[in-house]
């Protein structure tokens, strides 16, 4: 049985989305990370933010932090998740040693 470890993800979605389908993306996440076994922890809504560089002619990104515990299986399902995600315009996975 593998581990259950601490993560932390933080993405970015396309500021071309309105307020409704920015809140709907981020609860799409949500759920995916809790169908692949992650137990969400807390998350930290940034909000809209000055890339350091454009991304996909976006110069800005609405930028969202989970932190989640699950198994590492499950975070290639989420990754994959989040590469056929066409509003996702970066994403990051951070593992914890230990509990923050």
């Amino acid at each position: 049985m593998s581990k259950i470890k601490h993560y932390e993800t933080m993405f970015i979605l396309k500021p071309t989305l309105t307020d409704e389908e920015t809140v709907a993306q981020i609860e799409n996440i949500r759920a995916i990370i809790e169908k692949n076994g992650g137990e969400i922890v807390s998350a930290d809504n940034v909000g809209t933010r000055e890339l350091a560089y454009e991304i996909e002619k976006c110069k800005r990104g609405y930028y969202y932090v989970v932190y989640f515990k699950g198994n590492p299986s499950g975070i290639a399902e989420i990754e994959r998740n989040y590469r056929i995600n066409e509003n996702l315009i970066r994403f990051i996975f951070i593992k914890f040693d230990n509990k923050k």
